[in-house]
């Protein structure tokens, strides 16, 4: 099935200016015919009128949003209950968080498990390593209780780390709380949404984002089922590529309706913990030049602006790239025209040596591959109200309000 996103490409630039998430930085075929829509209904036992809307089981968690950069939330561990902030995240699998006996100095700036303190804590011998973007870690697996508001889950698998490295001066988040497929978790362990699933905490395996523009407040996560109240029209339901990660294919990213990467159809993986859209090197570096982006370096890293004095030549450009209309496929093989009328992402940094400076919020994706791939974060979810269906092994996108 060929499912058709088209980015308004220019628009996802901006400015760095119902558990709380924070916000923190840290990521197909066309359906026609009557009989393989009927085929695919068959198939996928949850239709849209199946999910629930409000209620019956339905947890929703409010997010706070830490600078348009990253979402985080609390959590709670163990007994007594010890609270963290987590980066709800769609692109690994792992819940950890740091431990008391972790001597790296990222975790002296984090809140740290301590487990003598809980009368349901059990340790494990197994030990994993995990490699993000922003930094990695080694941990060991124990199990105790978690819990997410409301939902808990008893006996629940996470790590602890022993050793952080590249999670210094992320001090508004602790650890990092999973939510993709059990398959790719690097520590073996069951993760907490299965296992909400498994013991019955949710009614449907569903989860959801609804991630604000600019506002601290108003961000959510929600377990179980959906809240329409969070976005606009229908859902538009695009399949995986495969039942095991949240991957989906992608037709093409244009700009000024000219095909400028992904010509041939390439992957997408949908990842609330990456702020920005990060693609290939050669491809964002085609990107930043058509848009006038300049690179600028840091110590640390290199950011891709826009100098102040060209910000309204480059504003225009923006505006008229998202009068174009933004279209979803739908299975009945035909166009959800969505008109973006407001300003995406378009702002100046709110202080600092970068006052008056746009920055890009196209990256360069550090991770190699076989195939043409790019990680759609939170600069494209903020637009854009997300629904992971594990019942189904698809994602329904809609506006967002």
């Amino acid at each position: 099935m060929k499912w058709l996103v088209l980015l308004g490409l220019v628009a996802f630039s901006e400015c760095i200016v119902k558990i709380p998430l924070r916000r923190v930085k840290t990521m197909r075929n066309t359906v026609s015919g009557k009989s393989i829509l009927n085929n695919i209904l068959k198939e996928h036992v949850y239709r849209l009128s199946q999910i629930s809307f409000r209620g019956s089981n339905l947890t929703t968690h409010p997010l706070r949003n830490i600078g348009d950069l990253i979402y985080v939330g609390n959590v709670t561990i163990g007994t007594p209950p010890q609270e963290f902030q987590v980066v709800f995240d769609t692109g690994s699998s792992d819940f950890w968080v740091p431990s008391d006996f972790c001597t790296s100095r990222a975790c002296s700036t984090h809140v740290r498990f301590r487990h003598l303190q809980s009368s349901t804590f059990r340790l494990t011998n197994k030990t994993f390593r995990i490699t993000y973007g922003s930094g990695r870690m080694k941990g060991v697996v124990a199990h105790d209780t978690v819990r997410i508001g409301d939902l808990v889950s008893t006996d629940q698998p996470f790590g602890l780390s022993v050793e952080e490295y590249g999670f210094e001066g992320r001090a508004y988040y602790d650890g990092v709380l999973g939510l993709n497929y059990p398959n790719i978790s690097f520590s073996g362990a069951i993760p907490i949404f299965d296992n909400l699933k498994n013991q019955g905490a949710i009614s449907e395996p569903v989860f959801a984002f609804y991630l604000s523009k600019d506002e601290q407040e108003g961000s959510v996560v929600m377990f179980g089922g959906v809240d329409h109240r969070y976005y606009e029209g229908e859902l538009n339901w695009v399949p995986l590529i495969e039942a095991d990660d949240w991957i989906i294919h992608m037709d093409r990213i244009s700009m000024k309706r000219k095909i400028i990467a992904c010509s041939g159809s390439c992957e997408a993986v949908v990842d609330t913990g990456t702020s920005a859209i990060e693609g290939p090197r050669r491809l964002v570096n085609k990107i930043h030049k058509l848009i006038g982006a300049r690179p600028r370096h840091s110590k640390s890293s290199t950011h891709h602006t826009l100098p102040h004095d060209n910000l309204i030549s480059w504003a225009s450009l923006v505006l008229d790239e998202l009068s174009n209309p933004l279209l979803l496929r739908k299975p009945l093989d035909t166009y959800q025209k969505r008109e973006i009328k407001q300003r995406i992402v378009l702002g100046l940094d709110s202080g600092g040596s970068h006052r008056g400076r746009c920055y890009s919020m196209f990256q360069e994706n550090k991770v190699s591959s076989s195939t043409e791939t790019w990680i759609l974060g939170d600069v494209f979810l903020r637009v854009y109200f997300s629904v992971f269906d594990r019942g189904n092994d698809r994602i329904g996108l809609a506006r967002a309000v």
